[in-house]
């Protein structure tokens, strides 16, 4: 058995860490909050005082929550740190820009540093069923292999340049993005309508689309069960990713500055900001009806 770390134990790194423990492996784990630890703890894990002790296992996980969580915990400081052929799979969603950096600080440390961000939602990370796109050395990807299976159904390798792993998951996060103001507005049409957005779900995701993306959260807009599994302020980010990126290769998204309208209309709003993004498409909501008085008032005056 392996000597690990998990650094960053919020709802989705808990999982995996478990997954971990689990298996049989010593894991080590480290999180901002150090009360975060506790279930993993009683599971078996021992708390590091400081991501640097994390650094001392042979592989280290992380799952934080951005740019700035990322590059604040891993500084060229506690890199200085690592053990000798320590690898860092960093499985967060972070800018290309953020991946390039952090890639470059690993290289000048010596320490090995995979690309790894995962597709899907705690409970898919807790069950071990997450996609897993990862880029990096091949040799330290085989190395990391083994873990990965631990923690996904399956991993794509997708190249040498972590950053395109990263990129990967931002393009695939921006056509999730996409789905759900697409199912907003079609929702809103059929409801203006007099069509019950379940009843046009059904027909929707039975002809033209089946998989996840449209059941799911075709559900969660048709039936507004907006829990906070993913919240507005990551869609937000995930959004800025994919605009950091498509400026940075020179790709125009012409959708994207409509698209950041809504979400900045969700998170200024106290009824949608703490909700899952889906809960974006209630922004579309709110405009039609508004737009629907309007034009009744402009009717009732001609």
């Amino acid at each position: 058995m392996a000597r690990l770390a998990f650094v960053g134990l919020g709802n989705m790194g808990t999982g995996m860490a478990l997954r971990l423990i689990d298996a049989g492996h010593t894991v080590t784990v480290w999180n901002r909050t150090a009360g975060a630890a506790d279930s993993l703890i009683a599971a078996g894990a021992t708390l590091a005082e400081s991501p640097a002790e994390a650094f001392s296992a042979e592989v280290v996980f992380s799952m934080l929550a951005h740019d700035r969580a990322a590059e604040a915990v891993f500084t060229p400081d506690v890199l200085s740190q690592a053990a000798p052929g320590t690898i860092h799979v960093n499985m967060a969603t972070v800018s290309v820009a953020a991946a390039d950096r952090l890639s470059a600080l690993h290289e000048s440390a010596g320490v090995g540093y995979v690309a790894a961000p995962v597709l899907g939602l705690p409970k898919v990370a807790a069950a071990g069923q997450l996609n897993i796109v990862a880029a990096g050395d091949p040799l330290t990807l085989a190395q990391v292999a083994p873990y990965l299976d631990l923690l996904g159904k399956r991993t794509w390798p997708i190249g040498q340049t972590p950053s395109m792993a990263n990129l990967v998951k931002i393009g695939v996060n921006y056509n999730i993005i996409h789905a759900i103001q697409a199912l907003a507005e079609s929702v809103t049409l059929l409801e203006n309508g007099g069509v019950a957005g379940n009843d046009f779900l059904a027909i929707l995701t039975d002809v033209a689309f089946t998989g996840t993306i449209y059941p799911g959260y075709g559900r969660l807009i048709s039936e507004k069960l907006y829990s906070p599994s993913f919240p507005v302020v990551l869609g937000l980010k995930d959004l800025t990713l994919a605009e950091q990126a498509a400026e940075q290769n020179g790709t125009v998204l012409m959708s994207a500055p409509v698209l950041r309208d809504a979400f900045e209309k969700a998170l200024a709003d106290p009824e949608l900001a703490e909700l899952d993004w889906s809960a974006v498409a209630e922004v579309t909501r709110k405009l039609s009806s508004a737009s629907a008085v309007a034009h009744d008032t402009d009717n009732t005056e001609g």
